[in-house]
């Protein structure tokens, strides 16, 4: 018998990946999303299958479906979206939580928390692991996101000590390809779209900060596995490619894949921005038996082809 699987922000870049292989093994998928930064066009294929039904909605508001596992991606996940609207950021990530929790606590369902490598803010250790608290700015440009997420991480093992709940938690770095929103303000979206418009490619600092790239494909395996994971495992859980790139780096693969004649243009550091960030995957690998396999510049061509089709 199909399993009814909800997943919150299911319309946006992760979660309609994750949808397609839900769909594709046999669940039932009921999308939540309001369309803030999910779109329409990423689960347009899925609207006349018999599995898949989508609901207009905002998680800050209590839901009330019969489920049998929670998927919660549900928020903004780019500097520039999540900034647009911080107190409304803070609130889907905290309130959105509380309720998608009261939700697993009625139906008795496991829930999954689309957590992030932003908990470990600036780390001071490299690479990271999950028992690093991390170096947090709780009053900053980016603390709306950063806290929201920790505080859902604090939630959901709350809910889990007080009420039993089945929690799986997955801190989940630099993720990119095909449905990445093209103004995101994201790395990857952005230096793909400036080298297809021809126009110099902005990299803040030196580009030396350095940044781990994992494909959406390998991210939503190890999404599977972790909410099959062996009961009592609740993570958390880093999920992210553990090879590392500088920005710099970044950008000449993005301008040699493309064929662009775009320059590198440096621009200030951002406030609060990490100067390192790549996971430790050990945990993933010893509980999950999951890494990732598809390299960059695999990854890359695939997501330009993607924008390339989108047009410029």
């Amino acid at each position: 018998m199909a399993r009814r699987v909800l997943v919150t922000g299911g319309a946006g870049f992760v979660g309609s990946h994750l949808i397609d292989r839900l769909i594709e093994r046999g669940d039932e998928v009921l999308c939540v999303d309001n369309l803030f930064t999910g779109a329409k066009a990423n689960i347009a294929h899925l609207l006349p299958h018999p599995r898949f039904e989508f609901l207009r909605h905002d998680i800050c508001l209590p839901l009330f479906v019969e489920v049998d596992a929670i998927f919660n991606l549900a928020c903004p996940a780019s500097p520039i979206h999540y900034q647009h609207d911080p107190v409304q950021t803070t609130k889907v990530s905290v309130i959105g939580a509380i309720n998608m929790l009261g939700l697993a606590k009625r139906t008795k369902v496991p829930i999954l928390q689309a957590s992030t490598s932003e908990v470990y803010g600036d780390p001071t250790q490299h690479p990271q692991t999950e028992s690093y608290w991390g170096n947090v700015n709780p009053i900053g440009l980016r603390s709306c996101y950063d806290e929201g997420k920790r505080c859902a991480e604090t939630l959901f093992f709350d809910y889990h000590r007080q009420h039993g709940i089945d929690v799986k938690v997955a801190r989940i770095f630099n993720t990119y390809g095909p449905r990445m929103h093209p103004a995101d303000g994201r790395v990857v979206s952005n230096f793909v779209m400036q080298a297809l418009r021809g126009e110099d490619i902005t990299i803040y600092g030196d580009g030396s900060q350095t940044r781990s790239f994992c494909y959406v494909d390998d991210l939503v395996e190890s999404l599977l596995r972790l909410m099959d994971s062996r009961e009592g495992f609740t993570g958390p859980v880093n999920l992210g490619n553990p090879v590392e790139f500088t920005i710099r780096e970044l950008a000449e693969l993005v301008i040699e894949l493309t064929g662009a004649r775009s320059n590198l243009v440096q621009h200030p550091l951002p406030s609060d921005d990490p100067t390192q960030r790549r996971p430790d995957i050990s945990l993933a690998r010893a509980e999950l038996g999951w890494e990732p396999k598809i390299k960059l510049r695999e990854g890359l061509e695939k997501t330009i082809a993607y924008f390339r089709a989108l047009g410029n």
